[in-house]
């Protein structure tokens, strides 16, 4: 799931995407059906990346994007259902959550940016980071492991010292 430049702003409803960085902060784009242009100062607005965003666990903090990939197995409640039942489904997709720290008011957030982002293209594209160190790791692995270092004969060896060049007299 590719959520980079999807923020949530403090004291502003629903989702945004960021555009553009200018010097005072960022340009976004509300992702309801409006296409709200805000710009949003850093000095003043809080932004929260979504895919940094972590919930409250009982050993762990659980990423918010884990939680997304489980929401896209199950039945997702309404925001308006009680709130036992959306307890008791948040307790489905993330079941070391720590029941203290969320709220029921973080997890009607959570389901409601969950519905807000579904039906997006880009919530079912991967995640370049992912992909770039899923890219790169085979890669690597061959080639470290092709030729194993003896580290005696490494030791061994002695290493030379460079010297230095005399200094040219004008």
């Amino acid at each position: 799931m590719n959520l980079h430049g999807i923020v949530a702003v403090s004291g502003k409803p629903g989702l945004w995407k960021a555009l553009a960085q200018n010097k005072t902060g960022y340009v976004l784009e509300s992702l309801d059906d409006k296409k709200t242009k805000l710009v949003a100062n850093v000095a003043t607005a809080k932004l929260a990346a979504l895919s940094e965003i972590t919930i409250f666990g009982l050993e762990d903090d659980i990423k918010l994007t884990d939680i997304f990939e489980k929401m896209k197995s199950v039945t997702v409640p309404a925001t308006k259902d009680d709130g036992k039942k959306l307890r008791a489904f948040f307790f489905e997709v993330a079941p070391d959550h720590d029941e203290e720290k969320v709220y029921s008011s973080d997890i009607k957030k959570i389901i409601n940016w969950y519905l807000i982002l579904k039906d997006l293209p880009l919530f079912n594209e991967a995640d370049p980071a992912e992909a770039l160190a899923a890219e790169e790791a085979p890669a690597a692995a061959p080639a470290a492991a092709a030729e194993p270092v003896d580290e005696a004969k490494e030791e061994a060896a002695p290493k030379a010292k460079a010297k230095k060049a005399p200094a040219k007299k004008a």
